[in-house]
């Protein structure tokens, strides 16, 4: 779907419609475009005037991965955990099947037996998105990250640095990440952030759809309210169970009384059911922590098997802060017993960290208070908030004389992976059955095995 409006035509003189492919301006209602023939050809009568994008990357891993492997272009493609993890994304020929993001493993797996699983790699994932950041950046200052592959941008007063409005920046920028990253974006454009990021998902994969000011009211009425932004499974079934399923009902309501049932949220339902949004994009949210976690293939009771397996994730979870010059001072563990039961554990530091060997010895004592050899776990993870900047981070320790030389063969170890790879060297209890740890463990997509949580919008 290129075209998303219910409001009247436009004349025939005027130039109302864009093509998506060579970017050229061209007369309404034509069905190719006379430059390059194509046939994909945006229009609307606010398309030149509206400035506020929803940017999402179509099925991101699973589009990386098919890039990185020609192979896998024709196949179903899932990329996740194992057997007892879950999936983090899926190619569009996968969902055809009826595989879905989140979704068990096993039930992908029972629903398209043909998947080529494909495990996660983060590392790359977070490369391809940031060089789509930096181009994001280079269009507008107010770039709103939402996740790795997806985020806001306001390009209003842009038109002079790019002579062009918009919708024309944000072809041509979905033109090139085609072109030269192999993979795609699908783009809303509205008059606020609701209504764009509702845009964005219309028309997947390589969709460019429009939600105009004057259509919103009249085109959400239709829509269920799930649609809204916040209104996850609890609400809707509150919705439901009192008579509301539609936005449009919503929007028959007085706003005075939505709130009244419904507090902070009847104010935002009452808002947002007219299409209405009044919130800015906010470049970069602060980073609230960093965290690293795994699925098990089996359950683990044992100490002696968990640390090593908390050591690497630690690692992980310690590059990643020196990488993006955070320093974190609360260590919080994470486990998932057999019977799905999830336990945190928090410790404050007294100095915040970078290190991997402050992080690790916080979080084993922690793990030692809860593994008891009788409790199975099928999943932990370690992560540090409360981030600051690192100029005051590890200072020296008065009262472990041998922390100093701790941190000194650490930052050592560091230069020589900079320089020779990630295993090149390595401790002695990381390098300890490492082939027989990796058998029990299954890394999971971001937002579980390894994750920047950022601010969420309000």
């Amino acid at each position: 779907m290129t075209l998303v409006s219910s409001a009247p035509s436009v004349s025939e003189t005027s130039p109302q419609a864009l093509c998506r492919d060579c970017c050229q301006r061209v007369r309404p209602r034509r069905q190719r475009c006379p430059s390059c023939g194509s046939s994909r050809l945006l229009q609307h009568p606010e398309l030149f005037s509206l400035t506020i994008a929803h940017v999402d990357c179509d099925a991101f891993y699973a589009s990386v991965e098919k890039r990185d492997n020609p192979d896998l272009i024709d196949q179903p493609v899932i990329v996740g955990g194992g057997q007892r993890g879950v999936v983090s994304t899926c190619c569009y020929i996968a969902r055809i099947y009826g595989v879905r993001s989140a979704m068990p493993m096993f039930k992908a797996l029972e629903a398209c037996p043909d998947a080529v699983v494909v495990k996660p790699n983060m590392e790359k994932y977070a490369e391809v998105g940031q060089n789509i950041r930096e181009r994001m950046r280079a269009l507008t200052p107010l770039v709103e990250p939402i996740s790795i592959d997806e985020a806001f941008l306001d390009l209003t007063g842009t038109e002079q640095l790019h002579h062009a409005s918009a919708a024309e920046t944000l072809v041509r920028f979905a033109r090139a990440i085609e072109e030269d990253l192999k993979i795609t974006v699908s783009v809303g454009l509205a008059a606020n952030k609701f209504l764009a990021k509702l845009a964005s998902d219309l028309d997947k994969p390589r969709g460019f759809s429009v939600i105009g000011a004057a259509e919103a009211k009249t085109y959400l009425a239709d829509m269920p309210v799930g649609k809204i932004w916040g209104v996850g499974k609890v609400l809707r079934d509150t919705l439901a169970r009192d008579g509301l399923t539609t936005i449009g009902q919503l929007q028959l309501m007085d706003p005075t009384d939505l709130a009244r049932r419904y507090g902070a949220m009847g104010i935002r339902l009452a808002t947002l059911s007219h299409g209405r949004d009044d919130r800015k994009v906010t470049p970069e949210r602060p980073t609230k922590s960093v965290s690293a976690e795994t699925t098990f293939n089996s359950d683990i009771s044992r100490l002696e098997v968990l640390r090593p397996i908390l050591l690497d994730l630690s690692e992980k979870v310690s590059r990643r802060m020196k990488a993006a010059d955070h320093a974190g001072r609360t260590v919080t563990l994470k486990l998932k017993t057999a019977d799905f039961k999830t336990i945190t554990r928090s410790r404050q530091l007294a100095d915040p960290t970078q290190l991997a060997d402050r992080l690790f010895r916080a979080g084993d004592n922690l793990l030692e208070r809860e593994v008891d050899g009788q409790r199975r776990f099928r999943l932990i993870g370690i992560g540090l908030s409360d981030l600051s900047s690192p100029d005051n981070a590890d200072p020296q320790d008065l009262v472990d004389q041998d922390a100093d030389r701790r941190k000194n063969a650490e930052l050592a170890m560091d230069r020589v992976r900079e320089k020779y790879g990630k295993t090149a060297v390595e401790r002695g209890l990381s390098h300890q059955s490492r082939k027989e740890r990796d058998k029990l463990r299954e890394d999971q997509p971001e937002g579980q095995a390894s994750s920047v949580n950022k601010r969420r919008p309000e």
